[in-house]
């Protein structure tokens, strides 16, 4: 479980980021959406709680994850806080820890997961999207 902000004006701040919707996330969606793919958003993840799908193909299993360099710990961009700097390293670990553990529930559970950063290119992030659903397309057919 995540640490409890040290202050209130900290917990304040927290609520306000967006959790969906963020320009990167939006950008993919209407590229997918161009190319003509239908998907829902906001999906929540089977078997696990409090846990949504940015991106979700449900009829095709995939799962598609839109992560932000500094709430997922981009080995490129994320920026590690100065202030309070213990606590931000534990609040961010947690982050990662769940991303990994709802892969891993989504893929026992027979999804394809993709995360792609909030950096990638858009098109280099809909070529990913679309290989992991050509590949989940072909898997069903097997």
């Amino acid at each position: 479980m995540a640490p409890s902000p040290v202050s209130n004006s900290v917990s304040l701040r927290m609520q306000r980021q967006r959790r969906a919707g963020t320009g990167p996330e939006m950008r993919l969606r209407r590229a997918l959406h161009a190319r003509g793919w239908r998907f829902r958003v906001g999906f929540k993840v089977p078997r696990a709680p409090r846990r949504t799908i940015d991106v979700a193909f449900p009829k095709r299993k995939v799962a598609v994850f839109v992560d932000g360099c500094f709430w997922h710990v981009c080995p490129e961009h994320g920026v590690r806080p100065k202030s309070n700097a213990e606590w931000w390293h534990r609040k961010l670990m947690d982050n990662v820890v769940r991303d990994r553990t709802t892969d891993e529930v989504l893929v026992a559970q027979g999804w394809v997961v993709v995360r792609v950063w909030e950096h990638a290119p858009r098109m280099e992030a809909v070529h990913a999207v679309e290989m992991a659903l050509h590949l989940a397309e072909s898997s069903a057919c097997l």
